[in-house]
C-alpha cells in the first residue's frame, strides 16, 4: 500500500492537467523534453536551442550577446551597440517590408522601447535603444521565451507549439498565433496585448509560407535574430512586401 501511495503522489506531482481546469487539457505541454534536449528548463544566455537544434542555430555567431540582444543586433548597422530609428527602418526594409510599413514600425518600436533602455531618467529626442539594456524593454503578455534578463527558455518555445499548433505540430497558422497571443494575455496589460499582437502579426506577414504557415524553425530563429539574416538574404535583390 505504501508503494502504491508513493506512486500516486509521484504521478500527481508530475501531472500537467487538472480535472477542474479545462484549459490545461486544451493547452497541453511537453512532459518528456529531457529525452530530446538536455536541461530544457535551463535558461540559455547565448544560444536558442530546441529539440531539433540542441546547440542553437548552426553558423550563427552570438558574439557574447544574450539571445535577446542578438534578436535586435541585426538592426545595429554600425555595430556601436545603439539602435536609432533610421537603422531600424533600413533593417526592416532589408528583411522585406515596404517603406511605409517600415517607417511606421520603426517609429512605434523606438517610441515604445527607447526610454526603458536608457541609463538615466531623461528621454532622448533621437529615441536611441541601448542594446546592453534591451532586457529592460521586455514587455508583459509575451510567450515567456525570454526570461527577464534576456536569456532563452527552450521549454517555453516547445510549449508554444504543444499548446497552440493544432493543424501541424511544427507550424502555426495566423489563427493559432492569434490564439497564442490571447492565451498569454496578462490582466490589464493593454500595452503588452498590443505589442504582442503587432509583433507576431509582422512575423507572420514576413515569414509565412505559401500555405499560410509559420514554421517552428523560423520562430526559433526569430529569437536569436538569425531569422532576420535569412530574410535579408531571401529578399536581397527582390521586391519588398507591399501592404
Amino acid at each position: 500500500m505504501g508503494d502504491d501511495h508513493e506512486l500516486i503522489k509521484e504521478s500527481e506531482a508530475l501531472a500537467t492537467e487538472a480535472r477542474f481546469a479545462p484549459v490545461t487539457f486544451k493547452r497541453k505541454v511537453h512532459d518528456h523534453l529531457e529525452t530530446f534536449l538536455p536541461k530544457p528548463y535551463l535558461a540559455r544566455a547565448l544560444v536558442a536551442p530546441d529539440v531539433e537544434h540542441s546547440t542553437g542555430t548552426v553558423g550563427h555567431k552570438h558574439k557574447d550577446l544574450s539571445v535577446l540582444q542578438q534578436h535586435v543586433a541585426f538592426f545595429d548597422q554600425d555595430h556601436d551597440g545603439i539602435l536609432y530609428p533610421r537603422e531600424t527602418f533600413h533593417g526592416l526594409r532589408a528583411i522585406g517590408l515596404d517603406p511605409a510599413i517600415s517607417f511606421v514600425a520603426a517609429t512605434l518600436f523606438h517610441l515604445a522601447f527607447s526610454y526603458p533602455t536608457l541609463d538615466g531618467w531623461v528621454p532622448y529626442p533621437s529615441l536611441p535603444i541601448y542594446i546592453r539594456n534591451i532586457h529592460k524593454a521586455k514587455h508583459g503578455s509575451d510567450s515567456g521565451t525570454y526570461d527577464t534578463e534576456g536569456r532563452f527558455m527552450p521549454v517555453n518555445l516547445e510549449n508554444m507549439f504543444s499548446k497552440y499548433a493544432q493543424k501541424l505540430p511544427d507550424k502555426l497558422t495566423l489563427k493559432e498565433l492569434w490564439n497564442m497571443t490571447e492565451g498569454n494575455r496578462a490582466a490589464y496589460d493593454l500595452f503588452g496585448w498590443i505589442a504582442s499582437k503587432v509583433k507576431w502579426g509582422l512575423v507572420y506577414y514576413l515569414a509565412k509560407d505559401e500555405h499560410g504557415f509559420v514554421s517552428k524553425e523560423d520562430i526559433r530563429s526569430l529569437f536569436d535574430g538569425s531569422l532576420f539574416e535569412n530574410l535579408a538574404k531571401r529578399h536581397s535583390g527582390g521586391q519588398a512586401k507591399m501592404g
